[in-house]
């Protein structure tokens, strides 16, 4: 078997216009084989700018036999980086364990070593619920709708700090917040500032509200940054340790930034006993390496769409439960190829992992273009794990080609 072409199409909300890249629209990768097989990728909603950096890929492997799924990424994942420059080799190999797995008639969680459970536990991800406000009080409301969603989810993680609209809202939030990104292109990416104490308190309030809520039988993560200083981030920790917080993310990096900096994190970790998270912005095992070994964090949570794929995060796991450290991958925004990858790869983790990051597809027509998903999908907080070859997930071709960009309308030819 042979690649004899790798396609892209951006599937969005705009479909007749080429140029109008909206929220919510994914790049798709889609292997072509002379064996009559296809295999599928997919990108997170918010990169279509990414589609020519695949294409970038493809002269590297035509030709190429697609079930040696390492060979290949042997030619193309050093040419990746950091989120979201890696999303493109991500897909890529997700959509390689396609192929591999529909030409073994084989689930893919086969091929990654089979499944250590039947069904794989997530969080609510982006199923979330606008606030009215920042206030204590709506955060409150926000968590009791949350915990009441049909999906019955046992974690339920909400944006605080500079991962939500307090410091634009709050008075005397922080002393020197300014907001310096392009959220299209990197949400709170720039956000960064020491907190003054009527900011970090405000904080405390917000949780200790939606802990009320949650009380002992939901745990409660906290998306915080990135931004915050050590100090900062050491006080909050310790505030935290009353309420069993699951975990606080990326609360010094994270989300577009470039680098680890495991010796910061590590000091925040020695300091209290509230678990610290990071990692969806980590492209590749070798960047993980430092904050394991140094003990640096309590939970990781690269993304299967831009670690590197979907065995790089395997990889990823293992080394971490090596090192004691728990495993809570970030989910593929907006991405039903992407939830499909997630739930073969964390069915065969080792039992360091805890729960991924739910996607919901956006919008929902999605639901209408796709077979192979249950309905429902999420069950008392869990996903069954399927065992259909490859991710499991194939399109109604003829639905799906009404969703196409005008630019892309040969993908499924």
């Amino acid at each position: 078997m042979k690649i004899i072409d790798i396609k892209v199409a951006v599937i969005g909300d705009r479909p007749d216009d080429p140029n109008a890249f909206d929220t919510h629209c994914s790049p798709i990768v889609r292997i072509v084989t002379d064996a009559g097989i296809d295999g599928y990728g997919q990108v997170e909603s918010s990169k279509p700018y990414l589609k020519p950096h695949i294409l970038y890929y493809r002269d590297a492997l035509i030709g190429m036999d697609p079930t040696d799924v390492e060979r290949c990424m042997l030619r193309i994942r050093r040419r990746g980086s950091f989120k979201p420059w890696g999303a493109s080799v991500s897909a890529i190999e997700m959509a390689l364990w396609d192929v591999a797995g529909k030409a073994a008639n084989l689930p893919v969680h086969k091929l990654l070593g089979g499944k250590v459970r039947d069904k794989v536990r997530v969080y609510n991800g982006n199923v979330r619920f606008p606030l009215r406000d920042q206030s204590p009080e709506a955060y409150a409301e926000n968590m009791q709708m949350m915990k009441e969603s049909p999906e019955g989810f046992t974690i339920i993680k909400q944006g605080v700090s500079y991962h939500s609209g307090m410091p634009d809202s709050v008075p005397n939030f922080a002393y020197s917040y300014d907001r310096v990104d392009d959220p299209s292109r990197g949400g709170f990416a720039g956000s960064r500032g020491l907190l003054t104490e009527q900011g970090l308190n405000h904080i405390i309030r917000c949780v200790e509200a939606m802990k009320k809520v949650t009380g002992e039988s939901i745990g409660l993560a906290l998306d915080c940054g990135p931004g915050w200083t050590i100090p900062d981030a050491i006080r909050f920790g310790r505030a935290m340790e009353p309420h069993n917080i699951m975990w606080i993310e990326d609360i010094l990096t994270g989300d577009y930034v470039p680098w680890v900096n495991a010796s910061a994190y590590r000091e925040v970790t020695q300091a209290t006993s509230t678990p610290v998270h990071t990692g969806e912005q980590i492209y590749l095992r070798h960047h993980f390496k430092e904050l394991f070994e140094k003990q640096a964090v309590r939970v990781v949570g690269p993304d299967p769409a831009d670690v590197g794929g979907l065995a790089e995060l395997k990889w990823v796991a293992e080394y971490a439960d090596l090192h004691g450290i728990l495993m809570a991958p970030h989910g593929t925004l907006d991405g039903v190829i992407g939830l499909a990858g997630l739930v073969q790869v964390s069915a065969t983790l080792p039992h360091n992992f805890i729960a991924f990051e739910y996607p919901v597809a956006r919008p929902p027509w999605w639901y209408d273009i796709v077979d192979g998903l249950p309905d429902p999908i999420v069950k008392d907080g869990f996903i069954d794990v399927w065992d259909r070859p490859g991710l499991g997930v194939t399109f109604r071709v003829n639905e799906a080609r009404k969703h196409l960009h005008a630019s892309d309308r040969g993908f499924f030819d």
